[in-house]
């Protein structure tokens, strides 16, 4: 239950700081996830590792965190995303510090698993705190912020290893890592509060600001969730049936595009650039769509300023994706590529926002179910993207269906309406 506590004097503007301290988490996050895969000759020597058996061991962070997004995002919403957060970022630290003490294929597995149990919700709680913090009109562009840091690590983050390497070992750097999560986790605990109204540094025009645009977003969900109803929502089930198409082309560009690259005949500095382009990109398209979803809203409506920016962006992300297999130039293709891989993540704003639009009170479990459709397009499309090259003996095949999986997603966005609750 909120505590009423008497509004700090003067414009206050909490909320952007609460912008600012999920940026560190998502950097922090992405710094954890993606220095596996920069470390991972390192590992597989160390410990005797086959490739097969390295693939397990990044399925099994995938698994346990489809698994286990759905229960996470239920409890931020009963429990509140201050502690909730907590508990979160203490948990997947501790499997990244743990992560540096593995001594085999077996232990590698459960670690990487329980890393993933431990992140799974960090993003429908981050979304539930900015239902809470935001109105209506501002959520995009919070969410859009948040993804950019999250992107923006991910593509420095193989620089930042590569360089620290030269000094520590492998399993120096994550504990290394790790120890950051407990130090944003103390910060948070110490500073954030569950809802503007806890805070007493917000003042009274920034938390009437807020509480003006939640309409029905306040309190925690404590009633039983009804779980029927909120999945089979259409516009639940139209968000996730699109964000499956999203992660599934979006896991190809951090798992198959080197490959697809050096088919192509790229190799070296080259390579190097023009493989981690579509997260680069992607940084600035998660700014700039979530700042584009909140004006659409403003001039066109809650549904259309979500939809035309969502739908728009998978379009655009279908059609640069199939012209970058057909283009002759190896380059020039690979910038399609890129292209295509900024444009999927155009929508995130707008697909997060939509989430806790009609999720209110729920708005970690829609945004959890929608997430975990994603984790599922995720796990399959390395697998389908190498039988779907076996099949077809071409890399342009997978790029193909890649591209049409985008446009079928930005159909969905027709049937998607942010109007409506999921309570309603």
């Amino acid at each position: 239950m909120a505590v009423n506590i008497t509004p700090a004097p003067g414009r206050t503007r909490v909320r952007h700081k609460v912008v600012a301290m999920t940026m560190v988490l998502g950097a922090i996050l992405y710094l954890d996830r993606v220095t596996i895969s920069v470390t991972r000759p390192y590992v597989a020597r160390d410990l005797n590792l086959t490739a097969t058996q390295m693939g397990y061991v990044f399925s099994a962070f995938y698994f346990a965190y489809a698994l286990f997004e759905i229960p996470t995002g239920w409890w931020a919403d009963r429990m509140g995303t201050r502690r909730v957060l907590t508990r979160i970022v203490c948990w997947w630290s501790a499997f990244t510090v743990l992560t540096g003490v593995a001594f085999g294929f077996a232990s590698m597995v459960t670690i990487r698993f329980l890393f993933g149990a431990g992140e799974a919700g960090a993003l429908p709680t981050v979304a539930r705190t900015f239902s809470r913090w935001f109105p209506r009109h501002e959520r995009g562009r919070a969410q859009g912020t948040f993804f950019m840091s999250m992107h923006l690590a991910g593509g420095l983050t193989p620089i930042l290893v590569t360089a620290l390497l030269a000094y520590f070992n492998w399993r120096t750097l994550f504990a290394m890592f790790g120890s950051l999560g407990f130090v944003w986790a103390v910060a948070w605990h110490r500073w954030f509060r569950d809802s503007p109204a806890e805070h007493r540094r917000v003042g009274a025009a920034e938390r009437e600001l807020i509480e003006s645009g939640l309409a029905a977003d306040t309190g925690h969900a404590l009633d039983a969730t009804e779980w029927k109803r909120l999945l089979w929502n259409r516009t639940v089930v139209c968000l996730c049936l699109m964000y499956f198409t999203q992660a599934f082309g979006g896991t190809f560009y951090v798992t198959w595009l080197p490959t697809y690259l050096a088919t192509r005949g790229l190799t070296g500095m080259t390579a190097g650039i023009l493989a981690g382009l579509p997260l680069i990109l992607s940084s600035a398209a998660d700014l700039l769509g979530g700042f584009t979803t909140d004006a659409a809203v403003r001039r066109f409506g809650l549904r259309l300023g979500r939809i035309t920016v969502g739908g728009g962006a998978l379009a655009a992300a279908g059609l640069f994706t199939i012209a970058g297999a057909f283009a002759e130039s190896p380059v020039l293709g690979a910038v399609l590529i890129a292209l295509g891989g900024g444009s999927s993540n155009f929508l995130l704003g707008a697909a997060w926002g939509s989430c806790v639009d009609i999720g209110g009170r729920r708005s970690g479990a829609v945004s959890a179910a929608m997430n975990t459709s994603g984790q599922v397009g995720a796990i399959l499309s390395p697998i389908l993207v190498a039988q779907v090259v076996s099949r077809f003996s071409q890399w342009s095949a997978p790029l193909y269906v890649t591209g049409v999986l985008f446009l079928l997603g930005s159909l969905c966005w027709v049937w998607v309406d942010p109007t409506k609750p999921v309570s309603d």
